[in-house]
């Protein structure tokens, strides 16, 4: 691998023009393409083999007028202090507002409230429902214009109006904010840490290429593959913080091999065997961990993880290729100013630079150095602060609750929060959780009828309504209406008795089939679909990272390591969201205006990302100790070896990836906030707690252990030679002289 690898970066080097060339048609290429593909089609949420799923299906197939998939609106109307909706006035002013809003674009129907039976038992509230002919995200401005006005119109001529449901549009918009912010912090990491304008460049510059082709492709095969707009969401917040990363540690290993001496040639092909083999497999890891999210099943979430999967793996290849491509053009302007003074003065024999810098080493050990050898002195008690630091963190998680996204949850100045209030007040709590019950039979309406009386009698259920027949009479739906809200426990459980009692109420009703759906019978569907998809899913990404990092550390204990520091870190993020987001622990901090449950798609995404991101340090750290290991050093030496070399960048590519992810926390979007606030913490624990404290504490407590490897074992495993051992022996290629002569690269130094 290294050799194969060193070649290329070899190549890039020498070759840099075809090589920017060629990246620069991809990224037109898939720009144009993007820009002429059809509109992304919208975003759908669907559950295969879920009795939610089953039931809308069925709906969508037998009652095609009501577009089950179709938007909706409830208007909800109050009456101004003691006066009744019923009020001769008041409900002529409900009348014009049924007809306003039966005149806006894209309106199918509108039940008027009175003929519907929509009225509160005090009078005083009423509510009319729309439907509309188009998806939620299928809506035109004029549409959701209309509605508005029509509810300011009766509003001025005094009445309370507010408006749920799917139609009503939700005032929050990614402004792009985030990313900037991520990548301006980015920035001033990359330039304190080289010393260089041109070496930060570089990172940036590769990875706004790679999340640019990616999320073009993404756009342009968006119609074919059913790729919606926010599938991308995703795949530019791990584009970007991976993209940074992969570039600063190849950059950071050029110019490592340049002061040692090394032709400009030689050093990026060597930059590229022995840190681009570690941003491969790195890579490799986090595209395991996200596309082993189609084990879960659900297609958004697959689709999710795939588009960000392939971005991921755009910018491995822009790292090993691009990168050193534009070293190519700048290889003494991306040193430090001390460097390449130095490299431009009379240049020493290879020798001599190795031996000074081995001397200035020694004599001069940096702040990773120093830090390493501290844990080794400390290795007992450091361990045991790393641990019980981020055991307290995590404590909050034993608290976690999870849940979908609903009107009862969103802030209390939205009217979509103000009509869940007004229709929990007036009509009882579960009011805005319904229940769908269809019914299959021969009979569907007599059938659907002896059920509504079963219904009624059930402990929990506040109402059962009429039932609806398709125009065949072999299906019927009845709405039931729990005594408690979609979020409570009883209604959980409610849910749960009625699916259980299916097979006797069938028998007795004469029904075919009875199938339960609705918001909480959704959030239990997909709870049980996330825990199901959860050990298969651990089974397989673990497995597979655990060995990758047997092939590339040739070692069992040290992957072992990096699978227990990822479940500490990922532990400890989620206790900091539940925390924030649950709760409202610095809430106005991070802008959170209603604490509640944590979504439920969070954590499996968490698990996903965090376990990718995190073996992506844990590569990046360890192999330059595995370097030294086999190089000859002892275990000790190894470990500050390690940190002399990558501590540093280690650390600056760790507030690299959480600026990014700290950037989406600026976002309006509740789930984005969310998970780049969760990615944000978990990155954070992870490099600087997990792979900095408890990962050299357990090397100085393991000794020769942790390099333990089985013979068997390591004969039956193919050798990739990360390290770069193979290069070490190879003698180094003659220099390009247009590219490596010292004298000749004046013009670069700024």
């Amino acid at each position: 691998m290294a050799t194969f690898l060193s070649a290329l970066g070899r190549f890039a080097f020498r070759r840099r023009g075809l090589v920017v060339l060629l990246w620069f048609l991809a990224l037109v290429g898939a720009g144009f393409a993007a820009s002429t593909a059809a509109a992304p089609p919208a975003d759908t949420f669907s559950m295969p083999g879920t009795e939610s799923q089953k039931a809308f299906d069925l709906l969508r197939d037998r009652f095609p007028a009501a577009r089950a998939d179709g938007a909706a609106a409830r208007v909800v109307v109050r009456a101004p202090g003691t006066e009744k909706i019923t009020d001769p006035a008041r409900r002529a002013q409900v009348d014009r507002l049924v007809a306003d809003l039966g005149k806006s674009p894209q309106v199918a129907s509108v039940a008027d409230p009175f003929k519907a039976n929509a009225v509160s038992g005090d009078r005083t509230t009423t509510y009319a429902y729309v439907t509309y002919e188009a998806a939620a995200t299928e809506l035109t401005d004029a549409a959701h214009q209309g509605l508005d006005e029509a509810m300011e119109r009766a509003r001025d001529a005094g009445l309370v109006v507010e408006a749920g449901g799917d139609a009503v549009k939700i005032e929050q918009t990614m402004s792009g904010t985030g990313e900037k912010a991520g990548i301006l912090v980015s920035a001033v990491v990359l330039v304190l840490t080289f010393g260089s304008l041109v070496a930060a460049g570089m990172p940036l510059l590769t990875a706004l290429i790679g999340v640019g082709i990616g999320i073009s492709a993404i756009t342009a095969l968006g119609s074919t593959f059913g790729l919606s707009s926010t599938t991308s969401t995703l795949a530019m917040m791990i584009g970007l913080a991976v993209g940074i990363d992969y570039a600063l540690f190849i950059v950071s290993r050029y110019r490592s091999e340049i002061t040692e001496g090394r032709e400009r040639a030689e050093a990026a092909g060597r930059a590229v065997g022995t840190a681009g083999s570690a941003v491969v497999f790195a890579g490799l890891t986090v595209i395991i961990a996200l596309a082993g999210l189609a084990v879960v099943d659900v297609p958004m979430l697959t689709k999710m993880g795939l588009t960000a999967a392939g971005t991921v793996a755009v910018a491995v290849l822009v790292a090993i290729t691009f990168v050193p491509a534009l070293l190519g053009f700048a290889p003494v302007r991306v040193l430090a100013r001390a460097d390449r003074k130095r490299h431009l003065g009379k240049p020493l024999s290879r020798r001599q630079q190795r031996r000074a810098a081995r001397r200035e080493a020694r004599r001069r050990p940096n702040l990773g150095a120093r830090w390493a050898g501290f844990v080794l002195r400390h290795p007992v008690a450091v361990l045991l602060v790393g641990v019980m630091s981020l055991g307290a963190v995590a404590v909050p998680a034993a608290s976690l609750e999870l849940g979908l996204p609903s009107e009862g949850s969103m802030a209390p100045h939205t009217t979509q929060r103000k009509a869940y209030d007004l229709l929990s007040g007036s009509f009882g709590p579960g009011f805005n959780g319904p229940l769908t019950v269809t019914v299959e039979a021969k009979d569907a309406k007599a059938a659907a009828e002896r059920l509504r009386t079963e219904l009624e009698r059930v402990d929990g259920v506040a109402a059962v309504s009429p039932a609806t027949t398709n125009p065949a009479g072999d299906t019927a739906v009845l709405t039931v209406v729990p005594r408690t809200g979609p979020a409570d426990t009883a209604t959980e459980e409610l849910v749960r008795t009625l699916r259980g009692a299916a097979g006797g109420l069938e028998s007795r009703t004469g029904a075919a089939e009875i199938l339960v759906a609705g918001q909480t019978a959704m959030f239990i569907d997909f709870s049980r679909t996330l825990d199901d998809a959860l050990l298969p899913y651990l089974g397989l990404v673990v497995g597979l990272a655990f060995l990758l990092l047997m092939l590339v550390f040739r070692s069992v204990l040290v992957p072992l390591k990096a699978a227990l520091g990822f479940l500490l870190s990922v532990s400890a993020a989620l206790g900091a969201v539940v925390a924030v987001f649950q709760w409202g622990w610095l809430a106005d901090l991070f802008g959170v205006d209603q604490p509640g449950p944590v979504m439920s798609t969070l954590p499996i995404f968490m698990i996903g990302v965090v376990f990718g991101l995190a073996m992506d340090y844990e590569v990046f750290l360890v192999s330059r100790m595995r370097e030294a290991h086999v190089h000859g050093a002892r275990p000790g030496e190894a470990v500050v070896t390690g940190f002399r070399y990558g501590g540093r960048v280690v650390g600056a590519a760790a507030i690299i990836m959480t600026s990014v992810f700290a950037g989406f926390v600026l976002e309006d979007d509740d789930f984005v906030k969310m998970i780049g606030f969760g990615l944000a913490t978990a990155v954070l624990f992870d490099a600087f707690v997990v792979r900095m404290v408890i990962v050299p504490a357990l090397f100085g407590l393991l000794g020769k252990a942790a390099w333990w490897f089985p013979t068997w074992l390591d004969r039956l495993l193919p050798n990739i030679d990360v390290e770069g051992e193979k290069l070490s022996a190879r003698r180094p290629v003659p220099a390009d002289p247009e590219a490596d002569h010292p004298q000749r690269d004046h013009h670069f130094v700024g």
